[in-house]
């Protein structure tokens, strides 16, 4: 009886106490501090060379260097700065395009909801990278048109899934009241409709930062990354000619990779855990 009269426990703790949640934020917590220590570690940046070509780990160079003597530490420091940025800003689009489009379609329903729901019916049947392929090789190969790249091909699921809550929501009886006394439609979604559907976009859009990630390192790995940016798939496509002599060329950016996307897993669905009622404990 004293638990349901217990005061429920905040956000960030709920998060944390999730061993899931506490270990993701940990990893990611690592990764934006090397992220934003990158130019005080190393200033000379991540294409100077600063020894022999291909020395192995723990020697002069922690991490080794690569086939031109790059410093692998340096490029995977400021790798974690461009990864971070393409993720955060990429979702961002994503999540104002998905939640604009799904939530009008979802309010108003009727035509407007007919003709966005086949609009976003077109971008779900493209494939997603290959269309980000097909976008960045048309505008050029620069970090503004990644991000777009990725952001063009990734919006509609989360359109789809925001319309669907926002139905649910404006079922309920506290809108018909609202709508009933008068309250205008602008006032009802910001105000009513919004704050209810909020979790899910929150949850949604902590996974997706994880395949802008992805999707950035895949584009850089088939040389369609900006070539003047350092980043953990040109790194990884760079070293894989040299992959059996210099195993560490390939292997440590694609852990870099792989702990940050796990890392930011972890995050989300303890994030989920954290915001669904039902699951909280």
């Amino acid at each position: 009886m004293a638990e349901a009269f217990a005061p429920r426990r905040s956000l960030p703790r709920r998060i944390l106490t999730n061993p899931a949640g506490a270990i993701g934020f940990g990893l990611l917590s690592c990764i934006v501090l090397l992220a934003l220590a990158a130019p005080w570690l190393y200033p000379d940046g991540p294409f100077e060379m600063v020894g022999m070509p291909f020395s192995p780990p723990l020697g002069e160079q922690i991490l080794g260097t690569d086939m031109l003597g790059r410093d692998i530490a340096a490029g995977i420091a400021y790798g974690a700065r461009i990864s971070l940025i393409v993720g955060g800003v990429a979702t961002l689009f994503i999540v104002v395009l998905g939640t604009l489009v799904g939530g009008l379609a979802g309010y108003y329903g009727g035509r407007i909801d007919s003709a966005v729901m086949r609009v976003t019916e077109f971008f779900q049947t493209i494939p997603t990278f290959i269309g980000a392929i097909v976008i960045v090789a048309i505008l050029g190969a620069t970090l503004p048109n990644v991000i777009g790249a990725i952001a063009i091909v990734s919006w509609a699921p989360l359109a789809r899934l925001v319309r669907a809550e926002v139905i649910s929501v404006k079922s309920r009886d506290f809108i018909s009241a609202s709508v009933a006394i008068g309250v205008g439609d602008l006032r009802i979604i910001l105000v009513h409709i919004l704050p209810n559907v909020l979790s899910t976009i929150v949850v949604a859009g902590s996974l997706m930062v994880a395949t802008a990630i992805l999707f950035e390192a895949g584009l850089s790995f088939l040389g369609l990354g900006d070539p003047n940016i350092m980043t953990w798939g040109f790194m990884i496509g760079a070293g894989r000619a040299a992959i059996r002599t210099a195993w560490w060329m390939v292997t440590l950016p694609g852990l870099a990779v792989l702990v940050t996307v796990l890392a930011i897993n972890l995050v989300g669905d303890a994030l989920n855990e954290a915001l669904n009622p039902r699951l909280d404990r």
